[in-house]
C-alpha cells in the first residue's frame, strides 16, 4: 500500500460547549491519545461509544475519531465504511468527514471515488488540503490515467500538477498526452499546486575548468557555494521542503548546453548561477523559455537582460547603484562638487558613465572623472588636492566617488588617506570592508563611507551565529562570497515556498521591502534587480546607514 499524505486534524466539535465532567474521563483520555498518535490505545476506547441508542451525539463523534485513528493506522479499508455515513450526512462536520473519506479511498486505491468525492467539498481551506492530498498521491499515477480523466477534474489544481509532474518526467508521449502537456504549460506556468511543493533549485556554477577536472576550493566560486551549501542545511533543519540539485558548468558551453537539456533542470523553481556572461546567455534564455526564474549571484549588469522577464540579478544594478549614491548625497548636503574614480571592470566604467549624467542634472558638478589604476590612484587624489602637506581646505572637491573592488586599487588609497589630514567624504564600494588591509577605525576622520551592494550585517545575530556555524565547519571565518551565498539561499526560500507559492514576481512585488537575514535587505517590487542601496558610515565599529 503506498505512502500518502494523512492530515490528521482534530476539531473540538462542539463537544466545548458542554461541561467537561459531561464528557467520559476514558473517552477524553483517548482523544488525548489520538492526538499524540497512539492510535492503538485510542481505538477501543472510540469503539465503546459507538451506540447510538446509549450516547446520542457522543457516538457519531466516536465514530468520526475512530476513522480518523484507522487513517493514522493506515487501516483504509476499515476507516471507509465509518465515514461514508458522516460524508452524506449534513451534519457540522461534513466537509471535513469527505476530506478524510477521500484520504481513505486514496490510500486504498480507489482514486476516482477519492476525487469525485474532493469535487463535492465546500469549504474552501479543506478543499485547498484535499487538492494537496491529490497531488500527493497521484504524483506516481500512470499517464495514461491523468490524461483521460483530465477533464472530469482539471479544476482539481493537485490534479493538474501531478498530470505536470508525471508529463514532465515522461520521456515518450502519445499525441493525446503531448497536448495535454502543452495545454497544461500554457494554462498556468507558475501555478502553485502545478509543482510538488518542494522548493526545487538548480545551481549552477564552474566549480571546474580551464582544462583542469578539480574543484578549485580556494576561489570566489566555492566560497559562494559553501554559503548557499549552509543556507540549505540550516533551512532544512527548519522544517523547510527543499531540494538543491549542483550542476558544473566546467567553463565550456558544450557542458552548459547540457545542463540544459537535462529534465531536473526543468522541473526546478529557481535557477542560481551560473557567473560568466557567455554561459549566463544561454541559461537566462533557457529560463525565459521555461518561465523558470534564473538569478545571477554576483552581477550588477541588468543592461544584457533589458527584455527578460525571468533572469534577476541579486544584487542592484548598476542603475540603482547610482540613484542610492545621488539620493545619499543630496541628503547630505557636503557640497555640490564630486570627482569621480572609477576603476576598470564594466561594472565601474557604467556606474561612472551613469553618474556623469545623473549628478549634474541634480545640481551637482563633476570636477574630475578619470579612470583609477593601481599606478595612477595616488596621482588622481592628489590632483584633487588630497596631498599630506594640505589639509581639506584645499581639496578641488566636496566629495570624491571610487568605483572599484579592486584591492590592488584600493590599498594605495587607503594607504595615502592613512597619511593625510583631509576630512572630505570619500565613497567607495562595500567592498573595501572586507579587505585585511584596512583599519577604517584607524583614521584620524571618519571620511569613508559604504556603498550598500547587499552589504553585510556584521553586527547582527544572525551574522554572529553563521560566522560560528562557518568557523566549526571549515576552521575559519566567512568570506563575502559565503555570506552573500547563504543570503542568496534565505531571499529565495522567503519567496518561493508551498505557503508563499511559487510565483516569483508575485511574491517579489507583494512583499516589497523585506527586511534581510545577513544584509540589510531587499526590494524587488516591480524589479529584477535589488532597488534597496544605503549608503552606510562606521561608528564605534558598526555600519550604519546615513539615513
Amino acid at each position: 500500500m503506498r505512502r500518502i499524505l494523512v492530515l490528521i486534524f482534530l476539531i473540538c466539535f462542539g463537544l466545548s460547549a458542554q461541561s467537561q465532567n459531561s464528557v467520559p474521563v476514558d473517552y477524553q483520555n483517548a482523544l488525548n491519545q489520538l492526538q499524540a498518535k497512539n492510535y492503538v490505545a485510542a481505538i477501543p476506547v472510540f469503539q465503546k461509544y459507538l451506540d447510538a441508542s446509549s450516547y446520542g451525539q457522543l457516538a457519531d463523534y466516536s465514530a468520526y475519531h475512530l476513522a480518523e485513528a484507522q487513517l493514522g493506522l493506515q487501516a483504509y479499508s476499515k476507516a471507509i465504511p465509518i465515514l461514508q455515513p458522516f460524508a452524506s450526512k449534513s451534519w457540522k462536520n461534513q466537509n471535513e468527514s469527505k476530506y478524510l473519506l477521500s484520504l481513505a479511498y486514496f490510500g486504498n486505491d480507489q482514486n476516482l471515488e477519492a476525487l469525485r468525492l474532493i469535487k463535492e467539498i465546500k469549504d474552501e481551506e479543506i478543499l485547498k488540503k484535499a487538492e494537496n492530498a491529490s497531488f500527493e498521491n497521484l504524483k506516481a499515477a500512470t499517464p495514461s490515467f491523468l490524461v483521460s480523466n483530465l477533464d472530469e477534474f482539471k479544476e482539481n489544481g493537485g490534479y493538474r500538477g501531478a498530470l505536470r509532474v508525471v508529463l514532465s518526467s515522461s520521456t515518450v508521449l502519445s499525441a493525446t498526452e503531448r497536448a495535454a502537456f502543452f495545454e497544461l504549460n500554457a494554462q498556468n506556468a507558475n501555478d502553485p499546486l502545478a509543482r510538488d511543493l518542494i522548493l526545487d533549485i538548480a545551481v549552477m556554477l564552474p566549480f571546474t575548468g580551464n582544462g583542469s577536472s578539480e574543484i578549485a576550493t580556494d576561489g570566489f566560486v566555492y566560497e559562494l557555494y559553501e554559503g548557499i551549501d549552509l543556507g540549505v542545511e540550516a533551512l532544512k533543519a527548519q522544517g523547510v521542503k527543499i531540494n538543491v540539485r549542483t550542476f558544473d558548468t566546467k567553463r565550456d558551453l558544450n557542458q552548459v548546453q547540457q545542463i540544459l537539456n537535462d529534465p531536473v533542470l526543468s522541473r526546478s523553481d529557481i535557477i542560481l548561477g551560473p557567473i560568466y556572461p557567455d554561459e549566463v546567455e544561454l541559461v537566462s534564455a533557457f529560463a525565459e523559455s521555461k518561465q523558470i526564474p534564473m538569478v545571477h549571484p554576483l552581477s550588477n549588469l541588468a543592461d544584457r537582460f533589458e527584455n527578460r522577464k525571468f533572469t534577476y540579478l541579486f544584487r542592484p544594478s548598476v542603475e540603482y547603484l547610482a540613484e542610492g549614491i545621488v539620493s545619499s548625497l543630496k541628503k547630505q548636503n557636503w557640497g555640490d562638487s564630486v570627482a569621480i574614480g572609477s576603476g576598470g571592470s564594466s561594472r565601474d566604467v557604467r556606474l561612472a558613465e551613469i553618474l556623469s549624467q545623473r549628478l549634474p542634472e541634480e545640481g551637482f558638478k563633476i570636477v574630475r572623472n578619470e579612470r583609477v589604476t593601481p599606478n595612477n590612484i595616488r596621482d588622481f587624489l592628489q590632483g584633487i588636492g588630497i596631498r599630506s602637506s594640505l589639509d581639506s581646505v584645499a581639496v578641488d572637491a566636496n566629495q570624491v566617488i571610487l568605483l572599484t573592488d579592486n584591492p590592488n586599487i584600493s590599498q594605495p588609497a587607503f594607504f595615502l588617506m592613512e597619511s593625510v589630514t583631509s576630512t572630505v567624504p570619500i565613497l567607495v564600494m562595500d567592498s573595501w570592508l572586507g579587505f585585511n588591509f584596512t583599519n577604517f577605525e584607524m583614521l584620524e576622520f571618519p571620511n569613508f563611507y559604504f556603498i550598500g551592494n547587499n552589504s553585510v550585517n556584521f553586527m547582527g545575530e544572525a551574522m554572529q551565529n553563521f560566522r560560528n556555524g562557518f568557523y566549526e565547519r571549515y576552521s575559519i571565518y566567512p568570506s563575502v562570497n559565503a555570506s552573500t551565498g547563504r543570503e542568496l539561499v534565505y531571499w529565495v526560500a522567503a519567496n518561493l515556498s508551498d505557503s508563499k507559492g511559487f510565483d516569483f514576481r508575485k511574491n517579489l512585488d507583494q512583499a516589497a521591502f523585506q527586511n534581510g537575514r545577513l544584509s540589510w535587505g531587499f526590494n524587488f517590487q516591480n524589479s529584477n534587480s535589488n532597488q534597496y542601496v544605503p549608503v552606510f558610515k562606521l561608528e564605534m565599529g558598526e555600519l550604519k546607514p546615513l539615513n
